[in-house]
């Protein structure tokens, strides 16, 4: 922190802001957030070119420098230029000198993640880690649909079946399908119209890159909280302009890593500085629409998260996009400019203004109207945690370059990642998909039961008489013909006409009827015309 004007005017600065704190920009005096308060989160809003990416990269150059890891999303791609030394531009230069700031480029640690697995490394996670209501919530199911999903967890649950990508859950939910009356009574019911539903949803889902994101190795959240040898902290940043064109998707994703870290970190208090801070960019696809059940879990782990060392700041056009129950738990506040012209958008400048401490200097709803770019209204926690009053800042300008990289600069920085070699190739383990099949070849299909119960003269007796191949068996004229000249069914004379009626005469007439149906039905007839002719004989010669 060092003025441009004289080494007098550097000491000034330096000793006006405090220790353990990341530098906003210039005021009347200088504006910064806490590092020991960094958890509390935070909110910048502005219409689009006001300046909101600048201060974004502005606050994730100032928490590396403090040693603080920080994830955040890139929407249209400008943001990873973080990674590359800054370039002189005047308009910054001119910034600089206006409130006292030394702009020394630098490029700062920063690691690419993609969902697809394009320009960065991949990052995944399995179905079971999602869990069903961000995944109801990822495919807009409905409360039925939602409550067939809940089921299929907990079977896959109660009977060890991984869940690991899509044709995981495709197979356990066709299994479902087929064993509906089977789990009815334990889990509830499972309707084929509901199982046919997801279906079509995961083929959209699918369609949307969906089976891209959903596998293993999954991502290890401590691997977004690393830092660099020099002790700054990891710069995470997602490759989101593809991402884009799946807001629920993108939306979704963002949640889900905060659940895993609320889920997955300790307890730690307030500590003196972040374990992570956490930009959640275009916050309003995340609230559109979001049923109750999501919204009281975004509520909470906002909440709840601050305990586990993370700090949550989201960065949205209009505040009125973040619900007031999530708003009110957001202590550090930068808003830019607003335009006033709709009744919506004068609802939104109304509505900013009142969430700041007022400054008797100037009307706040006035000045959001009236703000430049690269001008925000600031306010943020003193050290007793309140709210300071609003000041109207100069942002201070970026260190790191203001655009993307080029492809090979983005190349060379993932091909030098230690994250490359663990994420980039996928592992497909033994999951519910394989075991469900093993299950299917350990037990005979439906159509093979059904024909083992419908052999002959029962299974039973199908088992006391020995196994004959047909073509030794005598045709119907030859065991006409030993009946006549009173032999059994193998050639040998029987003993007293009594026995030869009773039970030759019997098996010569059975077969008989076995031809006829045979030859009207093939198997099954056959075995028809062998029931008939049993009992027609075994009523006669009894």
């Amino acid at each position: 922190m060092a003025s441009t004007k004289s080494k007098q005017d550097d000491a000034a600065v330096d000793q006006t802001l405090p220790e353990g704190s990341v530098y906003i920009g210039q005021s009347v005096k200088p504006e910064f957030i806490y590092l020991r308060l960094a958890n509390r989160h935070g909110l910048i809003t502005g219409a689009t070119g006001t300046g909101k990416t600048v201060t974004l990269q502005d606050l994730a150059e100032g928490f590396s420098s403090a040693g603080v890891p920080v994830f955040c999303a890139d929407v249209k791609g400008d943001l990873s230029g973080i990674a590359m030394k800054g370039e002189p531009k005047k308009g910054f230069e001119k910034r600089a000198e206006e409130i006292g700031y030394e702009l020394d480029y630098e490029a700062f640690p920063a690691v690419f993640w993609d969902l697809f697995g394009e320009q960065g490394i991949p990052i995944r996670s399995t179905i079971t880690e999602l869990g069903p209501l961000l995944l109801s919530r990822l495919m807009d199911l409905s409360d039925a649909q939602e409550g067939v999903l809940n089921i299929a967890f907990r079977i896959a649950d109660d009977e060890g079946l991984p869940i690991l990508n899509l044709e995981d859950l495709r197979d356990l939910l066709v299994n479902l399908g087929n064993r509906g009356s089977e789990i009815k009574t334990s889990y509830g019911n499972v309707s084929k119209a509901s199982i046919g539903a997801i279906q079509r949803s995961l083929l959209v889902l699918e369609q949307q890159g969906g089976e891209n994101f959903f596998g293993e190795p999954a991502l290890n959240i401590e691997d977004l909280m690393r830092t660099a040898k020099d002790g700054r902290g990891y710069v995470n940043i997602l490759a989101a302009d593809k991402l884009m064109q799946s807001p629920r998707l993108y939306g979704t994703f963002l949640l889900f890593l905060l659940s895993e870290l609320f889920e997955e970190l300790p307890e730690v208090g307030d500590p003196d500085k972040p374990n992570l801070v956490f930009f959640f960019d275009e916050a309003h696809l995340l609230f559109d629409d979001a049923p109750k059940a999501l919204l009281d879990k975004v509520e909470q782990v906002v909440r709840l998260i601050r305990s586990k060392g993370v700090g949550v700041y989201f960065v949205t056009q209009n505040p009125l996009d973040v619900p007031d129950t999530v708003s009110s738990q957001l202590g550090n506040r930068v808003q830019h400019a607003l335009r006033a012209y709709t009744p919506r958008e004068q609802k939104a400048v109304k509505a900013a203004a009142s969430t700041f401490r007022p400054n008797p200097d100037f009307d706040t709803e006035e000045a959001i109207t009236q703000l430049g770019v690269g001008e925000a209204l600031v306010s943020t926690l003193d050290e007793k945690g309140q709210p300071t009053m609003v000041e109207r800042t100069l942002v201070r300008p970026p260190r790191s370059r203001v655009g993307p990289v080029t492809k090979k600069e983005r190349a060379d920085i993932i091909a030098d990642s230690p994250m490359t070699a663990k994420y980039k190739e996928t592992v497909d383990r033994r999951s519910a998909s394989e075991i469900l099949a093993e299950r299917m070849e350990e037990r005979p299909s439906t159509k093979e039961e059904a024909a083992q119960n419908s052999k002959g003269r029962g299974s039973e007796e199908a088992k006391a008489e020995p196994a004959e191949k047909k073509d030794e068996e005598p045709g119907v004229f030859i065991s006409w013909a030993y009946w006549l000249f009173g032999l059994d069914r193998k050639g040998k004379r029987l003993t007293g006409w009594q026995k030869t009626v009773r039970g030759f005469a019997r098996e010569t007439v059975v077969d008989a009827g076995e031809a006829v149906g045979r030859s009207i039905g093939g198997t099954s007839g056959a075995q028809v015309g062998r029931s008939v002719a049993r009992g027609l004989m075994g009523n006669l010669l009894r």
